[in-house]
């Protein structure tokens, strides 16, 4: 077998692809892995289903699976100093004596330029990036990359992708790119295109999809294959994925629709079908744990400042005026954090994970009414979960929506409203502005930032279904793109640290009151400290 570098180098020699190379049987990469560092590692990959280790309080603790299956099952690889590398599933595990063949990146004439292209198989990344001195190492996750061995010739490859959820900037360049790069690099000419999210599978929606027909749709917002909430019946998603012959299923979608891939991988490994099930994260809110940031986030932050600068324009121009930006965070108010540090005319931000109270010494009118006075006008900025508790005190919830999400009561107008009442009883005249610029953020194209990064997560998730990855999502973590368990990032939601360096920077740009008492500061230091050690060692015991 060629090293990497010289099949990445030697081009001249060989030009053409082979036609049909020969099927070469190797053992599997855990296999691989174990035999190099047979001195010190451990395999525990046959934690028994649905007894693997999950964090305490993990959504699958609390729920289970999306359909009442079993837990998943976790692959973890044990050595010295407390690494742990939580592996990805592999066609291998379950069918192993497939065989495999050469890359066909190796006589790709674009990489023959490429020193090393191919990815060491011991390649990891470290979760946490900062460590003691004689701390453990930590978790660890595969490196994301193009193997040298493929587990699929590119004759026999016939892919999917489905996009579900909301929309956010960037979905149709992760689409254009996962059909140029399985295209440009592999090969493969059979990608299917499955409209209308998970219904699509069984109600037969699919258009072909070509690197012609995807060439430009990355100036577009949106998604060109269409979206759904819910629509998830697992057998019915397998039973079409086995009909039609589909070996490579790409899911783009958030944390639900992620568990639900999760679920469709379970039941295409309990049916031992050949079938690479894979994910690429996506939510305009960055609140997805483990990776660096979502794709579409920058893009969410750089138009959000647009609407903070109109409200700001709006303020000044008048007599107390006041602009209140209502901006998409659930249940995370990275939006608002980082678009209000970003701006930096903005008075006052709040988010669901501080909450805040109106009246009083401290409260939210009194700050304002200073501000008036110093500055003669004031913006605040409010993510849409912010305040839900003070509204629900005298309004009901409105339930849920077809993916489970709560749904959750217009806090802007709700504040705009509380702010005239206030102002009107003290005989204080303001002029206030109100602007709701969500679906013009999660509608307009990814900037550059992010059409680059959707490109770095597209041919990640190509290279690791080729390789016979499954049942593992894509992302950027510590600044490296590496392979990542369903259940790692479905466990919990990311969410804004009212205890660090970044949200002290806001505070300290606004100088508005922190909301918080003691109590509330210390619980957040704690849930701080209780994640940390969860990325310091092993896991825990396996649970029943």
């Amino acid at each position: 077998m060629a090293s990497p570098a010289s099949s990445a180098t030697d081009q001249d020699s060989s030009p053409s692809r082979p036609s049909a190379p020969e099927p070469i049987d190797v053992p599997s990469p855990r296999v691989h892995l174990l035999h190099h560092h047979h001195h010190h590692l451990i395999d525990r990959r046959d934690t028994p289903r649905g007894r693997g280790w999950e964090p305490e309080g993990s959504p699958r603790q609390r729920t289970g699976a999306m359909d009442g299956t079993a837990k998943p099952e976790v692959k973890l690889v044990a050595g010295d100093a407390g690494y742990v590398l939580e592996d990805v599933p592999h066609v291998s595990d379950y069918l192993p004596d497939l065989p495999t063949y050469p890359n066909p990146l190796q006589d790709n004439p674009a990489y023959s330029v490429v020193k090393q292209y191919f990815v060491n198989p011991d390649d990891t990344v470290c979760q946490k990036v900062v460590v003691h001195k004689d701390g453990p190492r930590g978790n660890h996750f595969r490196r994301a990359g193009p193997r040298q061995r493929v587990y699929f010739e590119s004759d026999e490859v016939h892919a999917c992708i489905v996009t579900c959820g909301g929309l956010c900037p960037g979905l149709n360049t992760v689409i254009r790119e996962i059909v140029c790069g399985l295209s440009d690099m592999y090969g493969v000419t059979k990608i299917l295109g499955i409209q209308g999210g998970y219904r699509g599978f069984y109600a037969c929606n699919t258009i072909d999809l070509t690197p012609k027909s995807v060439n430009d749709i990355h100036k577009r917002g949106g998604t060109i294959l269409g979206t759904s909430r819910g629509g998830h019946d697992t057998m019915k998603i397998v039973d079409c994925i086995q009909d039609r012959g589909i070996n490579q299923v790409y899911v783009i979608g958030g944390d639900g629709t992620q568990r639900g891939s999760g679920v469709i991988f379970e039941e295409v490994r309990r049916r031992g079908l050949k079938v690479a099930v894979a994910g690429i994260p996506k939510t305009i809110d960055n609140d997805i744990p483990v990776i660096d940031k979502s794709f579409g986030f920058d893009t969410a932050v750089e138009e959000a400042q647009r609407a903070i600068n109109a409200a700001h324009v709006e303020a000044e121009s008048a007599e107390n005026g006041i602009g209140v930006v209502k901006l998409m965070g659930r249940y995370s108010g990275f939006i608002a954090h980082y678009a209000t540090l970003a701006s930096r005319d903005v008075d006052c931000c709040l988010i669901p994970e501080s909450p805040f109270y109106l009246e009083g010494e401290g409260g939210l009118f009194r700050y304002m009414e200073k501000r008036l006075k110093e500055n003669g006008h004031m913006v605040i900025v409010v993510a849409e979960g912010a305040g839900q508790k003070l509204i629900a005190e005298t309004m009901q919830s409105m339930g849920k929506d077809a993916s489970g999400n709560a749904m959750l009561l217009d806090v802007g107008l709700w504040l705009s409203q509380k702010i005239k009442e206030h102002f009107k009883i003290s005989k204080t005249t303001i002029n206030l502005k109100y602007i709701d610029p969500t679906y013009m953020i999660r509608a307009i194209p990814s900037n550059a930032s992010d059409n680059v990064y959707c490109t770095l997560l597209a041919h990640s998730v190509v290279h690791g279904a080729m390789a016979g990855y499954t049942g593992f999502t894509v992302g950027q973590v510590n600044g490296r793109h590496c392979y990542i368990p369903f259940y790692r990032i479905t466990e919990k939601q990311n969410k804004v640290s009212v205890a660090d360096r970044m949200w002290a920077r806001l505070l300290s740009s606004t100088n508005q009151p922190s909301f918080l008492s003691k109590k509330d500061v210390d619980d957040a230091k704690m849930e701080e400290e209780r994640t940390a050690k969860l990325l310091d060692g092993p896991p825990s015991q396996p649970q029943s």
